[in-house]
């Protein structure tokens, strides 16, 4: 996925987020460029292309808020339980976008 398609993915699915986006795009390119490496750009393309992944399957983007919101539960096995889901939605996304 180009920059140029994240960024009108991003801001289709989740507007809100496109000033963190674009803070976190700066940081990798800086980085990229203090250690002469396009890793921080591939893990910047990585993260934001899963977040898409994720956002573009609203059953899916429910899913995973409802776990956020359910990590905060007093009850430790509800937590666990929901750090688990969060966990397995966002792997399976990065393994989506990684190609793997």
């Amino acid at each position: 996925m180009t920059r140029e398609a994240l960024r009108e993915a991003v801001a289709t699915l989740v507007p809100s987020r496109l000033p963190e986006m674009f803070k976190e795009m700066q940081q990798a390119f800086d980085w990229a460029a203090d250690q002469g490496s396009t890793e921080p750009i591939r893990r910047f393309l990585i993260h934001w292309g899963s977040i898409v992944a994720i956002e573009r399957d609203p059953a899916k983007a429910r899913r995973l808020h409802d776990a956020e919101r359910r990590i905060n539960d007093p009850d430790p096995a509800v937590r666990q339980a929901a750090v688990r889901e969060a966990g397995e939605i966002v792997r399976d996304a990065r393994q989506e976008v990684a190609g793997g």
